[in-house]
Formats: structure tokens, sequence, C-alpha cells
């Protein structure tokens, strides 16, 4: 699930690869304390630019697939 924004064209739409902090934390329903914690102790997938932490979306989604609870019947 790959989010998507509104290109200035109106109609087009692109793929957003790269989110910060705040909108990880939105796109995972999570608080951002919580991402800069998994940050810190490197949880999680993340790359740096300069100063600012990015995310892959597409490696979010892998590593939330990965890290998945399987669930027995």
């Amino acid at each position: 699930m790959i989010s998507k924004i509104g290109a200035i064209s109106g109609s087009r739409t692109t793929e957003k690869r790269f989110l910060g902090i705040t909108e990880l934390a939105q796109y995972l329903g999570i608080a951002k304390g919580t991402v800069y914690v998994w940050v810190c102790h490197r949880k999680i997938p993340f790359l740096k630019v300069g100063r600012l932490v990015k995310f892959d979306v597409r490696k979010i989604e892998k590593w939330l697939e990965e890290n998945s609870v399987q669930v027995y019947n």
C-alpha cells in the first residue's frame, strides 16, 4: 500500500516513496515518539538524508510483512 499524492496537474497521481517521521507515524497509526525510539534502536529500516530521517515505503511494507505474527486456526 503506497500512499498517493495529487500532482499539480490535478487528476494525475504519483507515488510518494519516502516518508518523514510524522508521515510514517500517521501511516502506521502510531505515536511519533514510537518511531523515534524504533529508529534509535534500529528496529525499523530508515535512511538519513543529511540530518533528516526518511523511510522508504517499499521497505516499510516488506518490514511489516516480515514482522507480522502468524495466526493459526
